[in-house]
């Protein structure tokens, strides 16, 4: 399943407000959403509830990372195969709680890449972002790991590291597209982060942990809505 911009990424982490029927209530929500504001939202649901969350949504699924082993004697590993099976189009890489080699990296943004698959790879510096588009993911997101969790959005708190990061990235590999995250919790953060020119958002418990999930992602979507009609 393609992934369309601008886009909203909802990562469940493993929160348990997102955990099985609770996840899955999520999973349709932001469903409805995308389907009404015409906006794409994909989400990374927690890795056992992944095939049962992919058989019921026609969004955007995504794994919340993988590892770099093919199918073998790995024991408590991941590999892209079995999140392909399971039902994802794609996965996180190197999240700031998940962080990986730049080898593993590069494995398995080539993998992905070789089953048709959607690569997000994380990165917390602009170093890191212009190291990782060398490696031509399909996405890179910036998130300053210091304000993931904290509501304090990277789009106002720290915008020069998303400008800076995302004129690195496009002079190493201009076709990587560019998303960011860390503190993202309403409609207007996302509208500021796809004005400075980023193509969507990354984000987690400013959805998975408020009140009324489905009342932020529409907030959000209806931002993404705003900034594509301002647009054109």
């Amino acid at each position: 399943m393609r992934i369309e911009t601008p886009v909203i990424i909802l990562n469940f982490k493993t929160y348990v407000e997102s955990l099985g029927k609770a996840g899955l209530v999520i999973s349709k929500q932001a469903q409805q959403v995308s389907e009404e504001l015409g906006v794409c939202i994909a989400i990374a649901p927690q890795f056992v509830d992944l095939r049962m969350i992919a058989e019921q949504v026609s969004i955007p699924v995504l794994s919340q990372s993988v590892d770099a082993y093919t199918p073998g004697a790995h024991t408590g590993s991941i590999s892209v195969e079995s999140i392909k099976e399971a039902g994802a189009c794609g996965t996180l890489i190197n999240h700031s709680e998940k962080r990986l080699t730049l080898s593993d990296i590069g494995a398995i943004v080539t993998k992905v890449r070789s089953l048709g698959m959607t690569s997000v790879v994380c990165a917390d510096t602009p170093n890191v972002a212009k190291a990782a588009s060398a490696l031509n993911p399909d996405f890179v997101a910036i998130e300053p790991p210091e304000l993931i969790g904290t509501g304090i959005p990277v789009s106002k708190a720290k915008p020069e590291v998303v400008t800076e990061s995302m004129t690195e990235i496009k002079r190493v590999s201009p076709s990587v597209k560019v998303i960011c995250g860390a503190g993202i919790s309403t409609g207007e953060d996302v509208y500021v982060a796809l004005k400075l020119g980023t193509c969507g958002v990354l984000l987690a418990s400013g959805v998975v942990k408020a009140k009324d999930p489905e009342k932020v992602l529409r907030e959000m979507a209806e931002a993404v809505h705003r900034f594509k009609v301002s647009s054109s």
